[in-house]
């Protein structure tokens, strides 16, 4: 299950909105359906959570690049939004490389057995990636476990890194109790 909320800073200090992310997939996306929501370009701030495995923050500024903040890049790896926000910038990858690497499987029919023959249940290691770690799901060998992204995100807005790397469960409530907008946010859940 996820929340996904808007919260946009006004002179009145912040208004809340459900959003819904069936027609978000790209950053691009995300970016402008926050920009949409931006009064006089001030800051909007975009949360996505799934219940109790990962939450993210993107922060616009008017027309800046989005900052953005996941806890957990793993568990979002494994999530169709959480994919939208573990950029190739934000994973440190050449753009494009996760797209070259699917389309070359998709290409050649790469899943590591021959055609018709089964999967063997002990597979070491990924056939499709160079890395060594674990097989979690799509790209595990690329994302790391654990936060990534720009941990002073909601610094200048009440919440120091330290405390934004604490979080864990109920995590958008807290950032918003930081904020002074818990009521707003509650409002849209």
């Amino acid at each position: 299950m996820y929340f996904a909320a808007l919260l946009a800073r006004t002179e009145d200090g912040w208004e809340a909105s459900d959003t819904e992310l069936d027609d978000v997939e790209t950053l691009s996306d995300l970016t402008d359906l926050a920009r949409e929501a931006s009064v006089d370009e001030d800051t909007v701030l975009v949360f996505i959570e799934q219940e109790d495995a990962w939450f993210g923050v993107v922060r616009v500024d008017g027309e800046e690049d989005p900052r953005i903040y996941v806890s957990d890049a793993s568990a979002a790896a494994r999530s169709s939004y959480g994919e939208i926000l573990l950029t190739d910038e934000l994973l440190g990858r050449e753009p494009g490389a996760e797209d070259t690497i699917a389309a070359l499987e998709e290409l050649v029919g790469l899943d590591g057995t021959e055609d018709g023959e089964p999967t063997p249940a002990d597979n070491d290691h990924d056939t499709t990636t160079n890395d060594d770690e674990d097989d979690d799901g799509p790209g595990a060998g690329v994302v790391p476990a654990g936060p990534i992204g720009d941990t002073a995100v909601l610094s200048d807005l009440g919440l120091p890194e330290a405390e934004l790397l604490m979080l864990r469960t109920d995590a958008l409530t807290e950032i918003a109790d930081a904020l002074g907008a818990a009521e707003v946010l509650e409002t849209v859940r």
